[in-house]
């Protein structure tokens, strides 16, 4: 497993313990003192497990496991593959941290910090299947699949 797999392994890990804290506390909040979660924390929470460990562990392993990359595809290169990482990164925890402190405050700002992170998770999201398409091909099976074997 090479770094840009752990890389998103292990930051889909810390996404998920950011979304599990946050979660337990407006869990405790709400049945143990009737305070219903504001719409930004369940979002923020929501983003935190959903974007930030399930797509983040999605796309470690599927960058480990997926056929190597052709010797003539120039769609791929681990360099568009650690931009996506960077932005899918930066854009999640701006939209974590925003979103969650947009339940104290009407900051424009934060608005705004808010809508950048989801259109940067949209984004990151976008280069990261650009990079990958042509890694997503039949390396062996289309010869078992032609003699009619099942899957």
């Amino acid at each position: 497993m090479y770094t840009l797999v752990r890389r998103f392994i292990k930051t889909g890990v810390l996404f998920l313990m950011a979304g599990l804290a946050l979660g337990a506390w407006l869990l405790v909040r709400r049945e143990l003192f009737g305070i219903f979660p504001h719409p930004h924390l369940v979002s923020a929470h929501a983003h935190a497990i959903f974007v930030g460990f399930v797509m983040f562990l999605i796309f470690g392993v599927a960058l480990w496991l997926f056929p190597r990359a052709a010797r003539d595809d120039k769609r791929y290169t681990p360099e568009r593959a650690e931009l996506s990482y960077r932005v899918l990164t930066v854009a999640t925890g701006a939209r974590f941290l925003s979103e969650a402190s947009r339940a104290w405050s009407d900051s424009r700002l934060l608005a705004w910090i808010v809508v950048l992170g989801g259109v940067g998770q949209a984004v990151g999201i976008a280069i990261y299947f650009w990079t990958m398409w042509s890694r997503i091909r039949p390396v062996g099976s289309q010869i078992r699949e032609a003699r009619g074997e099942k899957f």
